[in-house]
């Protein structure tokens, strides 16, 4: 490209196409005089062009041709400026080749520059290096098209897409409205090369990254999105993938659904919340935050897509190097319901690339989908804390000459717990407790407990022995009634399958009855099917206060029986489930060679608060991780 190309005037451009994209209007004179030429991708191509554009203006101005005196100096240094920044951005950072075209317009003393690219879907320069399974970077040929469009003009042919640039002197001279308003179009595109000339050293890493490693990026974006169970974690999550990879800046906000549809219907709403704001440089952070919440996204801007959508630039928050870039919003979207809004910017961009943008779609779906999953777990953990509220005391009743003390430690948080416990005034000077476990959790276990509870209630209520209540119990539990209720619980957790039948209800239940008296608490108790309960004297002494007899819901004709003894001052009732029992360590279980008489044995002496504290604290120690079962006990001590 060293020597300068031969002007021509001619009505065609030398690859053939037709000379036309700018359209004269007003009355323009038709162009008179035009060059073109084609520049290969070569680092000297845009100093070729810049002599190209000097050459050509003086020999029109030799040849007299009409229109070339009004090729001012100053309006040739323009169009320099303009081909200059045009050519270094399509040739040197995209690497496609360009045509280059000049034409003079007769009368007007107007000179307008075209450049198109003709190959507007080829990958860029050392695209051929490329894997052959690796996705191309198309279309990236004229950096500048988009943004000089909108002063400009833009121009589509078959195979090529031209900007073009209509630069005149002649208003400048007399200083009137023309003259301002074109040159204050030419410094705005010229701004814009400016901005859009990227870092070279940055676009490379950027180009390099996107090639190989977008598809990893994406499987690892979603990893470890799919394993928040919190929305604003997942909130700060994206804002750390994204910044500073993808974007100098981002931010998400959240909206609850019913808030969402409402937007998205027309009306109004109470806005969304900034649930996470990143910037590359933390000092940023907060002064970006309070530009952002004066302006939140609208749902109406893109509320039923996740593509981008332009959003307004925080130029003020981001200090004199960022007063300028562009900032992109989407919409988080998942099952076609509006979560929220993700927005990114990057300074010193006018549009961000495609190559971007795509991306981030991909990534903004994924981060719907976390947000999605966290607000169902969210909604399952609340149900199941209401749920497992309900199915347990809202307070444990005071024995006269009784102190109780209780522990109870649901092993799965988000779903109700298989163990439950009661301790209530059954009328008659007469207090009844019990401690069950239910074979299963969840639904399955709360219709049973939902069942046992109130029925243990109102059967003591009535007067009934503790080895009746036990009978009843029984029945009841394999009642057909209940097995409907079951099934009705399971249709809740999934659709029933075929050959689905009734489940079978185990309840291992240690039911007693507590009578004060002068010297001590007479206790009636029996247990079906549960850890025995044990008996504590003041000098350390332990022995069982029970006897083995069959699960509830098990044995229809079953009949139950109970013993009686009495708490004297200082004895001390420990009743367990079996999550203190089976605590495993390894094969050993907590309970092995009576592991909880022996730990028993040494809390003589101690009231019933810390007997139940010690024995809490012995079970978590003994297995080297946490319980993966849940824990229940209570004491009960005679003052």
């Amino acid at each position: 490209m060293g020597a300068i190309p031969t002007q021509r005037e001619t009505a065609s451009c030398a690859c053939g196409a037709p000379a036309q994209g700018h359209m004269p209007a007003h009355g323009e004179a038709e162009p008179r005089a035009q060059t073109c030429t084609t520049f290969p991708g070569s680092p000297l191509a845009p100093g070729s062009a810049r002599a190209l554009v000097r050459a050509t203006a003086a020999g029109w101005s030799a040849d007299r041709l009409p229109g070339a005196d009004h090729l001012t100096g100053r309006l040739v240094d323009d169009a320099v400026l303009v081909v200059s920044e045009l050519v270094t951005n399509a040739v040197v950072h995209a690497g496609t080749e360009v045509t280059l075209e000049l034409r003079l317009e007769q009368g007007a003393g107007a000179l307008v520059v075209e450049v198109s690219d003709h190959h507007p879907s080829r990958a860029p320069r050392d695209a051929e290096a490329e894997a052959p399974y690796e996705t191309p970077e198309y279309g990236r040929g004229l950096r500048l098209v988009a943004t000089l469009a909108e002063s400009w003009g833009v121009s589509f042919r078959r195979g090529t897409k031209t900007v073009w640039a209509r630069l005149t002197d002649q208003a400048r001279a007399a200083g009137g409205p023309e003259s301002r308003g074109g040159r204050l179009v030419l410094e705005r595109g010229l701004r814009a090369a400016e901005s859009l000339a990227p870092d070279p050293q940055r676009a490379e890493r950027d180009r390099d990254w996107l090639h190989r490693g977008a598809l990893s990026f994406l499987a690892e974006a979603s990893d470890l999105l799919a394993g928040q169970l919190d929305e604003n974690l997942v909130a700060a999550l994206a804002g750390q993938l994204i910044v500073p990879r993808l974007a100098d800046w981002c931010a998400v906000w959240l909206e609850d659904e019913a808030m969402g549809r409402g937007w998205a219907d027309g009306t109004a709403g109470a806005g969304p919340r900034l649930a996470r704001v990143w910037h590359g440089s933390e000092n940023r952070m907060e002064e970006l935050r309070r530009a952002l919440e004066k302006d939140p996204p609208h749902p109406a801007d893109g509320a039923g897509t996740s593509g981008p959508v332009p959003h307004p630039w925080p130029g003020e928050a981001l200090g004199a190097r960022g007063e300028h870039g562009a900032a992109l919003a989407y919409r988080l979207v998942a099952g076609g319901r509006p979560l929220g809004t993700l927005v990114i910017g990057r300074a010193g961009l006018l549009r961000f690339p495609d190559e971007v943008t795509g991306l981030i779609e991909d990534l903004s779906r994924r981060v719907a989908l976390a947000i999605g999953a966290a607000r169902q777990y969210a909604r399952q953990a609340t149900i199941s804390q209401v749920l497992q509220r309900g199915l347990l005391p809202a307070a444990v009743a005071e024995i006269p000459g009784v102190r109780s003390a209780l522990v109870y430690e649901p092993c799965d948080k988000g779903g109700p717990s298989g163990d439950f416990y009661d301790l209530f005034p059954a009328g008659d000077g007469r207090w009844c407790f019990a401690v069950g476990d239910v074979q299963g959790k969840g639904p399955e276990a709360a219709v049973v407990i939902g069942l046992a509870r109130p029925w243990l209630r109102l059967l003591a209520r009535e007067g009934y022995r503790v080895a009746d209540v036990l009978d009843r119990l029984n029945r009841l539990l394999l009642d057909d009634a209940t097995e409907a209720a079951d099934a009705a619980a399971r249709a809740l957790v999934r659709p029933p399958a075929p050959g689905d039948g009734p489940q079978t209800r185990f309840l291992s239940l240690l039911y007693g009855e507590l009578r004060p008296f002068d010297g001590g608490v007479r206790c009636t108790l029996a247990s079906a099917g549960h850890p025995l309960p044990l008996l504590l004297g003041p000098h350390g002494d332990v022995r069982t206060a029970a006897r083995p007899q069959t699960l509830l819901g098990v044995v229809e004709d079953e009949t139950y029986t109970s013993e009686t003894f009495e708490l004297r001052h200082g004895d001390s009732l420990l009743c367990v489930t079996d999550g203190v029992t089976e605590r495993r360590d390894g094969s050993r279980m907590f309970d092995d060679a009576d592991g909880l008489a022996d730990a028993l044995a040494g809390c003589a002496g101690l009231s019933a608060q810390l007997i139940a504290e010690r024995i809490r604290r012995l079970v978590h120690e003994f297995g080297g991780k946490p319980p993966e079962d849940d824990l229940a006990l209570l004491v009960l001590q005679a003052e």
